[in-house]
């Protein structure tokens, strides 16, 4: 099968699109044939060695943690799963920007019907931490929220969870995406100079909590807004978030099966909206990431092995 493999740390360059040998499930697994992959500018940092303190890379390394396909083969043991289910789910082994990939079987669920692959082929990283990190915040009716990165892939899911628990949410984002946030009830604020004084004319001087999807100094803005440091959330800011003792929950934080399939529910039934900026073959994934790393996308930008 071809799958995505790099051989040292480094810039886009580093990826190549091998043959490589098709996996077999053990028990407990099903193999998938992936329709769908999303990319994370996670696996872009990780492929750097930005990240290699946190999350170091074994070589050859492959790529990609969100899924969504057909099941070919099982493993042993397995439940709930039968050859021909179409799945979308979960790997934590870096290997779903693939042909095929071997996954467990209580990290898929079953596609709802009318959910597109692209969608369920890229909810699972951008979801699960959107809705860690408006769990983080613990919103209600009487919140004002400020999300960063409000319009990327993690912040155009989490401001909509947000706006689910009622509270009132500024998203911070370039002006060509504040129509999309004001369609989904969201006071959309340019980020850029002068942010801090746009934010308290936006939220009247009042804000309760903020998520942080996009580092760069937000957390340090937050907390001098006002916010209380357990109640701002990054994804992005480790460093701050120590500094000032905020919160870092991730998709770790809500990397199950129960939570990826709430949120493919709402999906399908036109709930949550999961914009996907573009796709890409698989032999175009150095071209995918070159575009992700602009950090300009609107949504998710998806593989199609």
């Amino acid at each position: 099968m071809k799958a995505v493999r790099f051989h040292a740390y480094g810039g886009i360059d580093v990826l190549r699109v091998e043959d490589v040998e098709r996996p077999v499930p053990g028990p407990g697994q099903v193999l998938v044939e992936v329709r769908a992959a999303g990319i994370q500018p996670g696996e872009a940092n990780i492929r750097t060695g930005a990240l290699h303190e946190r999350w170091p890379a074994a070589f050859p390394s492959g790529q990609g943690s969100d899924l969504a396909g057909v099941v070919v083969e099982l493993g042993s043991q397995v439940r709930g799963f039968a050859v021909g289910d179409e799945v979308l789910g979960f790997t934590h082994r870096r290997a779903s920007h693939a042909q095929f990939v071997v996954v467990d079987d209580v990290n898929l669920v079953a596609r709802p019907a009318g959910l597109p692959w692209d969608v369920a082929g890229s909810l699972y990283v951008a979801g699960t931490t959107a809705y860690a990190s408006v769990f983080a915040v613990d919103l209600d009716a009487e919140d004002t929220v400020v999300v960063s990165g409000a319009a990327g892939g993690v912040g155009s899911i989490a401001v909509q969870l947000a706006r689910r628990s009622g509270a009132t949410v500024i998203g911070l984002a370039g002006e060509r995406n504040h129509a999309w946030l004001k369609e989904h009830g969201v006071i959309p604020v340019t980020y850029g100079e002068g942010v801090a004084e746009r934010i308290r004319q936006a939220s009247v001087g009042k804000v309760d909590a903020f998520i942080d999807t996009f580092g760069d100094g937000y957390v340090e803005l937050a907390v001098a807004l006002g916010v209380r440091p357990e109640r701002i959330n990054t994804i992005r800011d480790w460093r701050a978030a120590a500094k000032f003792g905020a919160r870092t929950h991730g998709e770790g934080a809500a990397a199950c099966a129960v939570v990826i399939g709430q949120l493919a529910r709402l999906a399908a039934r036109g709930k949550l909206e999961v914009p996907i900026a573009r796709t890409y073959p698989l032999d175009q994934v150095r071209e995918a990431f070159h575009d992700l790393e602009q950090r300009r996308t609107h949504g998710k930008i998806v593989l199609h092995p």
